[in-house]
């Protein structure tokens, strides 16, 4: 997967490249963060402020623990920990 993408700049016509850095796994690079779904903090990461679940692109989660995550936050919207939406009527 090409990471540079090309950008043409008006006037004289050079290329800028820009660099968009690959996202890691929180949870592979730190052994010590465990996925629990009492702990509100770290769930709160993962959803947006609309109450959705973040996709992996832009978390950055491997898949194994992106399931794990929305499986936490579904138990923890389930048990009144997290709400399910944050819009206040």
């Amino acid at each position: 997967m090409n990471r540079y993408r090309q950008k043409k700049t008006t006037g004289i016509g050079l290329i800028r490249r820009t660099y968009t850095r690959k996202k890691i796994c929180r949870f592979c690079a730190d052994e010590n963060l465990k996925i629990d779904y009492k702990d509100s903090r770290l769930m709160r990461n993962f959803v947006s402020e609309r109450g959705k679940i973040m996709p992996r692109r832009i978390t950055g989660n491997c898949a194994y623990h992106q399931r794990r995550v929305s499986r936490a936050i579904k138990i923890s919207r389930i048990v009144s920990i997290i709400p399910y939406t944050s819009i206040n009527i």
